[in-house]
């Protein structure tokens, strides 16, 4: 063996010992509240990125969709086309906010997406709810962030996780969760003219 190689595999001896001290302290366990929030892509796919783990675990699950309405993204027609029993879907929305151009129907449909939402959450026999761009409509005052912060709070079973997507998280949301990742943009297809691609964005 070589001293490069003897001194790498020191080295590695020593995060490992050092990472074993450290997840022996790591015993506790209880249901998250995640937030993926930020200006870059990806929110809702890694959101439902965790849905396929937790359908592969054998958790059942819920997704409510707010802001996106009837467009057909890949993630809804796959989950219920062949996991409709392992996770429920629900819709609540017409579209986004710039299409839709009422604020009281767009309020109504964040309102029902809601009660649809802690419905899910309550339920014991759910154990993931991602509720997909309710921080967009957390970000119009569609609904009240004191509301929801306080629900999950006090009302979401201890073992639920629960996730939340969407640009421009309320400070409210981001104190209140376990787990905030931050998406960040570097560079985006779209300013160079490009569309929203099948398999990439929907």
């Amino acid at each position: 063996m070589d001293d490069i190689t003897a001194r790498h595999n020191e080295k590695m001896k020593r995060i490992k010992e050092a990472r074993d001290r450290m997840m022996a302290t790591k015993t506790g366990e209880k249901g998250l509240i995640v937030v993926h929030t930020g200006k870059g892509k990806g929110k809702s796919s890694s959101a439902f990125g965790m849905i396929m783990r937790c359908i592969a675990h054998g958790m059942p699950c819920a997704v409510v969709q707010f802001i996106k309405g009837n467009w057909e993204t890949g993630e809804r027609t796959f989950l219920r086309e062949r996991f409709g029993e392992e996770c429920r879907f629900f819709v609540s929305g017409e579209g986004f906010t710039w299409e839709t151009q009422d604020r009281e129907r767009d309020i109504a449909a964040a309102r029902h997406g809601w009660e649809i939402a802690k419905e899910q959450i309550r339920d014991p026999g759910i154990r993931f709810v991602l509720l997909d761009e309710i921080n967009i409509a957390l970000r119009y005052d569609y609904l009240d962030i004191d509301e929801v912060v306080d629900f999950l709070l006090t009302e979401k079973p201890q073992m639920t996780h629960v996730v939340l997507t969407g640009r421009n998280a309320k400070p409210e949301l981001i104190e209140a969760a376990d787990l905030v990742t931050e998406m960040a943009m570097v560079k985006h297809p779209f300013r160079e003219g490009v569309k929203a691609q099948a398999g990439v964005e929907f």
